[in-house]
């Protein structure tokens, strides 16, 4: 059994999406695999749970109200508190445009939605080992 107070050296991440269904399909998912995941269902709101909760990376969609994904992820990699994040970006978006800009503006990954569980998985796994080693 894996709970929160049970898993104090799990890594956090934590999900973007203005889905809440996403959201907490993301969730079940990660915390199923030991992780520990905050949520939050815009831009706005994911800058400040990033310095809140300081997570170990973050999975971050693009279509969202007040600030899109591209923002957030410019923002995060122009602070030094959270400038070494893993960024993930997960999203409807499979234009070859925005899937460069993405990678541009800092995220370490670029996947699309809809996406199996398995592929997430791994490139969370692969973010998180390049991070610890």
């Amino acid at each position: 059994m894996t709970s929160r107070e049970d898993n104090r050296d799990a890594l956090k991440i934590l999900v973007v999406d203005d889905e809440e269904h996403i959201r907490r399909i993301l969730q079940f998912q990660l915390e199923k695999n030991g992780y520990i995941v905050v949520t939050a269902e815009n831009g706005e709101v994911a800058l400040r749970v990033v310095h809140k909760e300081a997570p170990d990376l973050v999975i971050l969609d693009l279509m969202m109200p007040k600030i899109d994904g591209f923002e957030v992820c410019r923002r995060l990699r122009s602070d030094f508190q959270t400038n070494q994040i893993p960024i993930i970006m997960l999203t409807a978006k499979t234009e070859e445009q925005a899937m460069a800009t993405g990678i541009r503006t800092g995220a370490n990954q670029y996947l699309t939605k809809p996406i199996e569980p398995e592929r997430l998985l791994s490139a969370v796994a692969e973010e998180l080992a390049k991070v610890a080693g």
